[in-house]
């Protein structure tokens, strides 16, 4: 039977908003308030690594966060990271945990190679993808996380991507990772309790990070959470978590909100046709089916 979770709670959520402050770089960038949770629930002893990218300079600052940080080329933060935590092991550091910090663009593609050798190594890091679906930092450029029908300034005028976007969750859990999950910001409980789960286990951890940019996806700051939120609810982006690449688990029962409520407010959709919508619609409604029917699936060994 597959197994998802009771739905849930936000008790906690008060307890997140508090210091340190975290500043994005554009008005209601998802990934200042993701980075609050992210490193609120891994404490002091990180380490982490980044690559170019507009996200990363809104983790560290003089807002009473110290963090020690190694920047990367783009395509080898995987194995850079893995090197930093060869060192921590040969001098016998156990508690320091290394973090790399990568758009999807250093995620799906450039460094694609360096992330999936490492996830194979089973290196011990906590890696964690923040998903704005473009190279934001650049200007929206398509990568191959941007989802179908979207518009990118790389695409040619009049065009909007004919490519699905790359399933980076079930590539990694096909390398049998001790451990995978998927988070949102509109879900806090939720991403704090997985970042302390990841915490707790060593090996290659793959964090992923749906983080809307206001600018790239084209909707208006205060609408970040329900972006977020709409994400999940119409199944666009599960909740879920795979231990060991087989046992999966989804977290969160969605509504079943129909995706045109999540793609409406988005100018880089304001391209698709109702034609589109639908077959998008059935697309979304496919990979549930699928992930529900994995889920059913539980490994006893």
């Amino acid at each position: 039977m597959t197994t998802i979770e009771a739905p849930l709670k936000y008790s906690k959520a008060y307890e997140y908003l508090k210091p340190p402050q975290l500043r994005p770089q554009c008005p209601g960038c998802a990934y200042g308030l993701a980075a609050r949770y992210l490193f609120r629930a891994l404490g002091p002893k990180v380490i982490t690594t980044s690559v170019p990218g507009c996200g990363f300079p809104s983790a560290v600052g003089p807002d009473g966060v110290t963090i020690d940080q190694m920047s990367s080329l783009f395509g080898n933060a995987g194995s850079f990271a893995g090197g930093i935590s060869s060192a921590l092991e040969v001098l016998g550091d156990t508690e320091t945990v290394v973090v790399p910090i990568i758009g999807d663009g250093g995620t799906f593609d450039i460094g694609f190679g360096a992330v999936s050798a490492a996830a194979e190594r089973n290196d011990n890091m906590l890696y964690v993808c923040k998903d704005n679906e473009a190279y934001q930092n650049t200007g929206n450029q398509r990568s191959s996380a941007s989802p179908w029908r979207s518009t990118n300034t790389t695409n040619p005028s009049g065009f909007a991507k004919p490519e699905y976007k790359k399933d980076i969750d079930t590539i990694l859990a096909g390398h049998r990772i001790p451990y995978l999950a998927t988070v949102t910001v509109a879900f806090p409980d939720d991403f704090m309790r997985k970042v302390e789960k990841a915490k707790s286990i060593k090996g290659f951890r793959f964090i992923h990070i749906l983080s809307p940019c206001t600018t790239g996806w084209g909707f208006t700051a205060e609408l970040t959470i329900e972006m977020s939120r709409l994400a999940v609810e119409t199944k666009y982006f599960p909740l879920f978590e795979v231990v060991n690449g087989v046992n999966i688990t989804i977290n969160y029962q969605p509504k079943g909100t129909p995706l045109v409520e999540y793609l409406r407010p988005q100018r880089r959709f304001r391209e698709i046709t109702e034609e589109q919508v639908a077959e998008f619609q059935r697309n979304v409604d496919q990979r549930w089916k699928r992930l529900l029917y994995q889920a059913a699936y539980k490994d006893s060994d």
